[in-house]
């Protein structure tokens, strides 16, 4: 799967860069100063290197966690995101990574134990207040697990602050790591989910629908809190014939009173990222759509949009309550 890994020089001697180089013995290592000299370089094609994306193993110095954005939280008051991993195995077609960067190869920050003592200096401004963490920002938190072993990395640190909550963000299968381990109470594996149609026209790579759900009841059995995440929705000519089916077809396997939360929320894009990601797909359909530029962000049509939402808001609450019920405020979108 990975046949060049570019090694930053302060990244060399981090035994878990050592470990995940001994896992591709028979890829290409070329040392680096620094990863953007290869990530950030101009004149990269996106769409060629996602065929054959290399590895970036890189250290991570300075801000390791962020506020969240203003609509990402599920509940909490004090909500931030971290990312030990930039860009994505799958290739997803209104993913926003492919507007925000020039490169598709992958960048891995060894050193977890920074981005653990960046959450507890968080945790430590509002001693004993429940705070949450995402991650899946700007990676699949669970995809490359069997490579990264990050969640395996910081189990122990969560476990140890049950004041700490953290989302694993992801539209894998990769939870083996989290079956062999006890549920942790302060974690939602939020799985991100579209009608089986348009995930196959639109998240090339990504697993089926019917693995992904058989994942999800694995963990549900096993103990694990779900997160439900119907974002972005797509909008297509039998819009609510799809949706419809798929949220009947989620809640007939899983457990409603067993979720941790669902949300749903609209396809949208920062202007500047749609731009560039047309340019990289001027024949795709979804951005020749019913769009429209409002403020800094594309989305659809604002009355398009609000039908599509209230549509879906209707078909869910008959399954889940409010109360775990987190649909996008559309307006702050502008």
């Amino acid at each position: 799967m990975i046949h060049t890994i570019y090694i930053e020089e302060e990244a060399a001697d981090h035994p878990r860069a050592e470990q995940i180089c001994s896992r591709f013995p028979n890829a290409d290592r070329v040392f680096i100063r620094r990863y953007g000299e290869i990530f950030n370089r101009n004149g990269q094609s996106f769409r060629l290197q996602k065929k054959r994306p290399a590895l970036i193993l890189a250290r991570k110095f300075g801000r390791f966690v962020l506020p969240a954005p203003n609509g990402y939280g599920i509940g909490g008051r004090r909500n931030f995101y971290f990312s030990h991993m930039l860009n994505c195995v799958y290739d997803c077609r209104y993913c926003f990574l492919q507007g925000m960067y020039r490169s598709a190869h992958y960048v891995l920050f060894v050193n977890y134990e920074d981005f653990e003592k960046a959450i507890e200096a968080k945790l430590e401004e509002s001693p004993g207040k429940e705070t949450y963490f995402f991650s899946g920002y700007d990676c699949d938190s669970l995809a490359l697990e069997p490579v990264t072993r990050f969640v395996e990395s910081i189990y122990p640190f969560f476990a140890k602050h049950p004041d700490a909550w953290i989302e694993l963000r992801t539209k894998s299968t990769q939870v083996k790591s989290l079956l062999e381990a006890d549920p942790l109470r302060n974690c939602v594996v939020a799985f991100s989910l579209t009608p089986e149609p348009t995930s196959n026209a639109l998240e090339h790579k990504v697993p089926p629908l019917q693995q992904r759900l058989a994942a999800m009841e694995a963990l549900q059995a096993r103990g694990w809190k779900l997160g439900l995440r119907f974002d972005p929705m797509i909008l297509t000519e039998d819009f609510h014939r799809q949706y419809r089916q798929l949220f009947a077809e989620v809640f007939e396997r899983l457990r409603a009173d067993r979720l941790h939360s669902v949300s749903v929320g609209p396809f949208r894009l920062p202007r500047t990222y749609f731009d560039a990601m047309t340019r990289l797909y001027p024949e795709e359909p979804l951005f020749a759509g019913p769009v429209e530029a409002r403020g800094r962000m594309v989305s659809y049509k604002k009355r398009k949009e609000e039908e599509m939402m209230s549509f879906c808001v209707r078909e869910l609450l008959p399954y889940v309550s409010e109360e775990i019920f987190f649909p996008a405020e559309i307006d702050g979108i502008d």
